[in-house]
């Protein structure tokens, strides 16, 4: 970390040598096959909780005219951030294995717990919003690649506009008051903002990151996986904010 400076190594080829090098676009490569497949078991996952009666009868349940999570659904709908906090405190010194293993893990819950969106959502639908979300995570990726501009100052924008959408998220989810058709619409507007920044943000960082790694393998696993984790929760919520615009109900 010592080869960071505002979240950049202090030495960098120019836009033009990056544009080139071998090793950074297999590396980013790597990361996209890593995200690609993540999504394809993420979303298997999701149509099997969805669909198999069995299974969708252990994680979700009918309440009123809606339909949630029952306990156990709770808890794999929450592991996605009790794994990520956690290992905030338990990877000190992250390893490709390790944090592989985590990837895999999130990948996992977040894929269970997408049975819902089966649940509230027409198949065509989803299929549709889906590929909206990837031609646009797609446009944005290649921005944040390709651009000249230091994206490093939008970081502190973009996170603090998250805390303020969970935030307001509470507030909608707990005062009945704030439940208006019109404060639902604004937070889902903010939150395809929000993380549309964040791909093309996240894309940038990665790419300096594998500057900064140096070649160490172990560095570039590690990095590799951070990467395609990041890049799959910002795919992910883009996704589930864009349904709330695109998708049809059941």
């Amino acid at each position: 970390m010592s080869d960071f400076n505002n979240g950049y190594p202090r030495a960098i080829p120019s836009s033009a040598d990056m544009a080139v090098d071998t090793g950074l676009r297999a590396f980013m490569l790597g990361v996209y096959n890593k995200l690609a497949l993540g999504l394809g078991v993420a979303g298997v996952l999701a149509w099997v909780t969805g669909n198999v009666p069995e299974v969708t009868s252990m994680l979700f349940q009918q309440v009123g005219r809606g339909i949630t999570y029952t306990p156990l659904g709770w808890v794999v709908a929450l592991a996605p951030v009790v794994l990520l906090f956690g290992s905030m405190f338990t990877m000190k010194n992250p390893t490709a294995r390790g944090t592989g293993v985590l990837y895999w893990l999130v990948v996992a819950a977040i894929g269970a717990g997408g049975g819902l969106w089966f649940l509230r959502y027409t198949d065509a639908s989803l299929a549709s919003t889906f590929f909206v979300t990837a031609a646009a995570f797609g446009a944005l990726s290649l921005w944040g690649y390709t651009t000249k501009r230091n994206l490093s100052g939008l970081g502190t924008f973009l996170f603090m506009g998250l805390i303020g959408l969970i935030l307001a998220s509470l507030v909608f989810a707990f005062l009945p008051a704030a439940q208006n058709p019109m404060f639902y619409f604004i937070i889902n507007a903010l939150g395809v903002l929000i993380f549309a920044g964040f791909i093309a943000y996240d894309t940038q960082r990665m790419k300096m990151g594998y500057y900064a790694a140096g070649g160490d393998r172990n560095m570039l696993g590690v990095l590799t996986n951070w990467a395609a984790l990041g890049l799959f929760i910002n795919f992910v919520n883009l996704f589930q904010f864009l349904l709330s615009f695109l998708g049809n109900r059941e």
